[in-house]
């Protein structure tokens, strides 16, 4: 299959808490283990895409980043490894941009290593970046509203050009 999930973290996959750098930390929304289950036995490849503005900023390191990641990955139980790729991007705003949502380097990249079909593919996230990052690439953008963000404020939502799903789990129950 030719068809991949981008996922944002915080807000999407696991609660957003601010910085977070300490794997104690992380809280799984409920449903994202099944709904990640449910995508990979649909054949889906899967991506974690995440905006990590506190090792820019100085608050964390890319090492902290990696020890939340595999928290993370532990607690959904999935077989791994979880993810496909994950793309970290450390910039801070104002800093120059390489991977940082809504940059789509990471998805565009992606989809020319494992010959993806960009018809095929979404990004999912809680945010304005989420959303820019796939119009950047030319994928389909959902949002959830497990994030900080209202999701009907988002662009393209009023517009119905952008689902909005309750949380990951319904997302994925609509894929097929």
């Amino acid at each position: 299959m030719n068809r991949a999930l981008f996922l944002d973290r915080d807000g999407t996959l696991n609660v957003d808490k601010v910085y977070l750098a300490d794997p104690a930390g992380v809280e799984l929304i409920p449903g994202a283990a099944d709904g990640l289950r449910r995508a990979r036995a649909l054949g889906y490849k899967l991506f974690l895409f995440t905006n990590q503005s506190g090792i820019g900023r100085g608050f964390h390191t890319l090492a902290d980043t990696h020890r939340v990641n595999a928290r993370m990955e532990e607690l959904l139980g999935l077989p791994p490894p979880a993810f496909d790729a994950i793309c970290i991007a450390p910039e801070a705003p104002g800093q120059p941009v390489t991977y940082r949502k809504p940059s789509p380097k990471f998805i565009l990249e992606m989809i020319d290593r494992h010959g993806l079909d960009p018809a095929q593919c979404w990004m999912v996230g809680d945010s304005a970046a989420d959303i820019g990052a796939a119009h950047a690439a030319g994928i389909r953008p959902a949002a959830v509203r497990t994030g900080k963000v209202d999701p009907d404020t988002l662009p393209g939502v009023a517009e119905k050009k952008v689902p909005v799903f309750a949380d990951f789990a319904a997302f994925a129950a609509t894929l097929a």
